[in-house]
């Protein structure tokens, strides 16, 4: 199983980047520097910053270190990419089921039973450790009718009502959403998933934690030879990254939603880790983003077991697992995709 490295995350935005022999270099504009070695790092992530070198940029890329630029509320602005690496065969056989309706829908409908499932699931365990501070009736009937939902799923014959019925679902689940969160309610009351932007710390929260997923996704397809801007239930769209988008469904409930309310209820997060701007929208601080990163890379070494493979593998190199378990059934090792079913 290939190890988890680890991801360096730069959350000041005052940081130029550049390279020094083997190591990156992090000049700020009083011209303090922190240095460290690259042979380590899988990823890095720049949140705002004033940029990196092209000899930085080059590095990278021969390394296969990702170089991925964000916005400060963690929209995914750039990636620094080599050379298209991986077997040009599983990628032509790629394309070829994008453009296949019928064989996209197998994949695209196990993805989003998946999806369904680990939403249950995330219901279904609160009910259990929570049955006394939450509405149980409610949280029952949300998780009842998700359970329909996997199985209307499992008889869709096209992309267009599984599209429906993951849309329909989605609303069901963030009804209770607010259900989960149990400490700070002032702080952290949820009423509508809001986007672009989002309006609240709750949403905020949300949104950062699925661009930080989303980009663990594309690292990971593209580390084994696919293309994540092709997708079998996103549209193309120019600069979409349609199957990382695809893949990171199946984490959002248990990667994403679990973590961001384990932060809220176990204070680690507040509502002093906010900006409130002009047109209203809700983002993370600086400080607030070192908060959320620190844990997050501590619970990406958490070791937990692969339902499908039952192997024990850290929860961070997860992505990769179904990335690599998709390109098996791709190339025609695997009868389907086994998708990422929670227990």
């Amino acid at each position: 199983m290939r190890k988890l490295r680890n991801t360096l995350y730069i959350t000041t935005t005052d940081k130029y980047l550049f390279l020094d022999g083997e190591n990156i270099v992090m000049r700020a504009k009083d011209d303090t520097e922190i240095r460290l070695p690259l042979h380590n790092i899988e990823d890095i992530i720049v949140f705002g910053g004033r940029g990196a070198s092209p000899a930085l940029m080059n590095k990278c890329t021969e390394e296969n270190i990702g170089l991925n630029f964000m916005s400060r509320s963690g929209k995914f602005l750039a990636r620094a990419e080599g050379a298209v690496s991986g077997n040009v065969y599983l990628r032509r056989e790629q394309y070829r089921i994008a453009d296949n309706e019928e064989r996209s829908l197998a994949i695209a409908r196990n993805i989003i039973i998946g999806k369904l499932y680990n939403s249950r699931y995330v219901i279904d365990r609160a009910l259990r450790d929570h049955s006394l501070q939450v509405e149980v009736e409610k949280l029952k009937s949300r998780s009842e009718l998700l359970s329909q939902a996997i199985l209307k799923c499992r008889n869709v014959t096209d992309i267009d009502t599984l599209r429906g019925i993951e849309g329909e679902s989605a609303q069901l689940y963030f009804s209770v959403f607010d259900e989960l969160i149990l400490q700070q309610k002032d702080e952290f009351n949820f009423t509508v998933r809001s986007k672009r932007p989002p309006m609240d710390n709750v949403n905020a929260l949300l949104s950062f934690a699925y661009s930080i997923a989303t980009g663990m996704c594309t690292s990971a397809l593209e580390a084994v030879g696919l293309d994540p801007y092709v997708g079998f239930m996103h549209t193309d769209r120019p600069g979409r990254r349609s199957l990382a988008l695809d893949l990171v469904e199946e984490f959002r409930a248990i990667m994403c939603d679990r973590f961001v309310v384990s932060l809220i209820n176990i204070r680690i997060i507040g509502n002093k880790d906010f900006d409130v701007r002009e047109d209203s929208a809700v983002l993370l601080s600086e400080d607030g983003r070192k908060l959320f990163l620190t844990h997050w890379q501590s619970r990406k070494q958490e070791t937990v077991t692969h339902p499908f493979l039952k192997e024990k593998v850290e929860w961070g190199l997860l992505p990769y697992v179904q990335a690599l378990l998709l390109a098996r059934y791709i190339r025609g090792d695997l009868d389907e995709y086994p998708m990422l079913l929670w227990r």
